[in-house]
């Protein structure tokens, strides 16, 4: 308390020094492409944007791309030389960068795009991931990061898909809440602040394309979309929300007060600072329509919660006269400036801590350790969907074919916020191999590898199908490596505004496939992709798939281990994968009203939720549920065996479903409340035990009260959510009970090897 009440004299004192003007330059951000003039950091424009002070500094799209790190660093701490220096206050500015599979800088470390991490289901693997991202945002001077995106996926022809923790809740709260403890550590002074984007429903819009309306009853919101935000804001004290661009019935997130004040400060105690993704503010008028002009967006997104403006002051500015004129109250924009303040000395940049280190960079990036973990994360985010007994393979095959346009570029292995994502660039920027390079690499001297890209990734022309065919024939099998590619250009099929009607293979790829299917010779599919796919039509033309996602700088080599048995896959899917687009939605955890066929097609997915095969075997035995009956509000136990009954090592995703039998609201017909990733060698057992306080199973009630109700409840132990090995129930008894503060979002989970 002593710590706050100095830093709230700090921020009164400011305040009470400040001109209008210098506060409202507090709520906005500049690019530091604005600020450079010949490749250099010009003084004029410098005094121009930065003399009155400012709140956010945009390095990620304007500083980085086109210099090194060492030089986007020095210009970043030459910016708070100047603000500390040459400003009247002296108020040093927030640097943010974008960080979602990787800090987005060259030659920093490229992990799996976040639909991947979510795949490892590895909550400890994924906090390892953030804290090196951390390490190198931090180094370079910077101190706010734009992830991660806690947004529910329901629909996979949405293109941002690639860029979530999956369908489920329960999996994106508990990724979602690594990731930040990573990225920010227990002590924000030495960490970088993560945002949670985007504020919220984004996952579900209409027709799956971007920033389009959402239509979500308040229960669902809450219980599916809001709760992981919830969980990041109260588990790992989240420091920065970004709103979503959508409106919800009708109200825009940028201007939703009761997203942004009553939900997100009164409701659950928020204490960090609300950042505008980019250009919301200005679309308030633009876009949506409900404000005649920037200066009334202005007004619309600062009093609803929007404390900074980005990526630039464009319509903040407008605060100035509207405060001077009454139409805004200066009071509403003390109580934003406030909190900026507050995030800058909590962050220690007041004391000088705020500035990077230009000749430690080269060190803290691309490091051998980098690798390391990079390729640990690539091997356990990938997931054997369809195994036909030819994997592994032999690497002593005589001739291998290796086909398809995303076997021999690995630009194409990386997700769209990935530096080597960028359109100018035909390669990566940083050393990475291709699939056809790592199999000549993994294979004896006296195999022949064969090679035939096929096809684009995208178009009509079959011209390589001839050659393609020609190579398969000759080989003893076929690896196939198909695909999305990522990015924000028109010619990429996957990232943000890259929505699609139809999510089959894009182009001729599908063709392709049918054509080599008919040489008869087994077919390894390999997936490189950023949504689930619909593989219908020739998922019983190959022998085995492999899903990849967009695996990283690493990605080739770990494909390549998995294909080999050198590693053995322990992936298991965060989302759903339908058997035709006309199906979605076809999250697992929907109402028993949902699973109604359609005249020609089941409402079941191709392959499920939690779904992923290994080269070994599990069992599952001996559960107990301790005890049988509990009181509303009190914990109980669910405990179990597992072993591995095969020959190689192998990891197990364990997963906890549980279902509310009969409620005063529709429920879903499942629902994942506790997981754990268990390595086991071959013949070895652990007895797994979740220890579950009844709280993780409150729903919002008719008079939208969250409560735990009594009644009979299922328990379903299993290898997928359609893989179930074990069921028990159990019951809760007494009286409903209202929660007033949610405080308890996962079960406890302990493994004891026997």
């Amino acid at each position: 308390m002593k710590k706050e009440k100095i830093i709230e004299e700090k921020i009164n004192e400011i305040l009470d020094k400040m001109t209008l003007e210098e506060k409202v330059m507090q709520l906005g951000s500049v690019y530091i492409t604005n600020l450079v003039e010949n490749g250099k950091l010009s003084k004029k424009k410098m005094k121009k944007f930065l003399s009155k002070g400012i709140g956010e500094i945009c390095r990620v799209v304007g500083g980085v791309i086109g210099m090194e790190p060492e030089v986007a660093t020095e210009i970043g701490n030459r910016i708070q030389k100047f603000l500390k220096e040459e400003t009247r206050l002296k108020i040093p500015a927030l640097i943010h960068e974008e960080c979602l599979s990787g800090y987005f800088a060259n030659r920093a470390t490229s992990f799996p795009q976040a639909i991947g991490m979510a795949s490892t289901w590895n909550t400890n693997l994924v906090e390892k991931i953030t804290s090196r991202i951390r390490e190198q945002i931090k180094i370079t001077g910077s101190h706010h990061g734009l992830a991660p995106v806690l947004d529910v996926s329901y629909d996979p022809r949405w293109g941002r898909t690639e860029e979530t923790f999956g369908e489920d809740p329960y999996l994106v709260a508990s990724i979602g809440v690594a990731y930040v403890k990573g990225l920010q550590t227990d002590e924000l002074k030495k960490g970088v602040i993560a945002t949670g984007k985007h504020f919220a429903g984004h996952g579900f819009s209409e027709g799956g394309r971007n920033c389009a309306s959402v239509h979500l009853g308040e229960r669902e919101l809450r219980e599916i979309f809001l709760f992981p935000f919830e969980a990041c804001i109260k588990e790992a004290k989240l420091g920065a929300i970004m709103n979503a661009y959508h409106d919800i019935d009708g109200i825009p997130c940028a201007c939703s007060k009761k997203l942004l004040t009553d939900i997100l400060r009164k409701e659950w105690g928020f204490k960090g600072i609300v950042v505008s993704d980019y250009g919301a503010v200005g679309m308030l008028f633009s876009y949506h329509n409900v404000a005649s002009s920037r200066k009334e967006a202005a007004k619309l997104a600062l009093e609803a919660g929007i404390d900074i403006e980005l990526q630039d002051i464009g319509c903040y500015r407008t605060l100035i006269d509207s405060v001077k004129e009454g139409f805004v109250s200066e009071e509403v924009l003390n109580s934003a400036v406030s909190r900026v303040l507050r995030m800058k000395f909590e962050m220690g940049l007041f004391d000088g801590e705020n500035l990077g280190q230009p000749d430690k960079v080269k060190i803290y990036f691309d490091t051998p350790i980098d690798r390391e973990l990079a390729f640990q994360s690539a091997c356990e985010s990938i997931i054997l969907l369809k195994n036909n007994k030819v994997l592994p393979l032999k690497k002593d095959l005589k001739k291998i074919a290796v086909i398809g346009p995303l076997a021999d570029n690995p630009k194409f292995y990386f997700g769209d916020y990935a530096y080597s994502s960028i359109e100018k660039f035909e390669k990566p920027v940083i050393p990475c191999d291709s699939v056809l390079k790592a199999i000549k690499e993994k294979v004896f001297p006296r195999t022949e590898v064969l090679y035939a890209k096929g096809c684009e990734i995208t178009g009509d022309f079959k011209v390589g199908f001839k050659k393609a065919i020609e190579v398969a024939k000759k080989s003893d099998c076929i690896i196939l490596v198909l695909g999305e590619s990522s990015g924000f250009s028109s010619k990429t099929t996957s990232g943000e505004g890259r929505d699609r009607h139809d999510i089959k293979l894009p182009g001729v790829q599908q063709d392709l496939i049918l054509e080599l299917s008919r040489t008869e010779k087994p077919i390894i599919l390999v997936l490189i992709n950023g949504r689930p796919l619909n593989l219908s039509p020739i998922a019983d033309k190959v022998d085995a798939i492999l899903e990849a996602w967009f695996p990283g700088e690493e990605g080739a080599k770990a494909i390549i281990e998995i294909l080999f048995g050198d590693y053995n896959p322990g992936g298991k899917l965060p989302v759903s994968f339908p058997k035709d687009s006309g199906q979605i939605p076809v999250y697992y955890h929907r109402k028993n009203s949902s699973f109604r066929n359609y005249v020609f097609l089941d409402s079941e997915p191709l392959f499920p939720f939690g779904h992923g095969l290994s080269y070994t075997q599990f069992e599952y035995s001996n559960l107990k549920i301790e005890p049988k009956s509990i009181n509303s509000g009190n914990s109980f136990s669910v405990s179990f065996c597992i072993k591995n009954k095969g020959k190689v090592k192998g990891d197990e995703v364990v997963q906890m479903y549980i279902k509310d039998v009969v409620g005063t609201v529709a429920r879903p017909i499942m629902q994942l409340k506790g997981f754990r990733k268990v390595p086991l060698n071959p013949g070895e057992k652990a007895k797994v035990t979740f220890k579950i306080n009844s709280e993780i199973l409150s729903f919002y009630n008719e008079d939208m009260k969250l409560v735990i109700e009594p009644g009979i409840f299922e328990i379903m132990i299993g290898s997928s959510s359609k893989d179930i090995r074990l069921k028990g129930k159990f019951e809760i008894k007494g009286k409903t009970k209202v929660i007033k503060k949610r405080k308890v979002f996962f079960s406890e989970v302990e493994v004891k090897y026997q």
